[in-house]
């Protein structure tokens, strides 16, 4: 039985990123390809990595975590260093987010506030 592949072309329609986004990732090592020629192929091993990649970027992890974070797999396959590593790394990464939550609503409390006092000047 042979391992689906996808092209470049059907890895950017799958996972909506651009192609120059999949050269990157290839370009910094966090996904590998096979190549035939200039054609790229991605196997099931590369998807896997660029949904965890993808999900990484959502949730504001810097690309060089990401790849530092993979990288653990290839050393540890029962995957037990690579998920302490992630628990701490996500704990960090929630901690910064709720900061930064926080400082959103208090900087939209001022903006309403203001809004409201220069609303109330206009109607003087």
């Amino acid at each position: 039985m042979t391992e689906e592949k996808l092209s470049l072309k059907e890895m950017c329609a799958r996972f909506d990123v651009t192609p120059r986004t999949l050269r990157h990732y290839e370009y910094i090592e966090l996904l590998q390809p096979e190549k035939v020629g200039r054609t790229r192929n991605y196997g099931s091993r590369e998807v896997a990595r660029l949904k965890l990649i993808l999900r990484g970027r959502r949730f504001g992890f810097p690309l060089e975590e990401v790849r530092q974070w993979l990288l653990l797999y290839d050393v540890d396959p029962q995957n037990r260093k690579q998920t302490e590593i992630w628990i701490e790394m996500s704990g960090r990464q929630i901690d910064e987010l709720e900061n930064r939550k926080i400082e959103l609503e208090e900087t939209i409390e001022e903006l309403k506030r203001l809004r409201q006092v220069s609303f109330e000047a206009l109607q003087k």
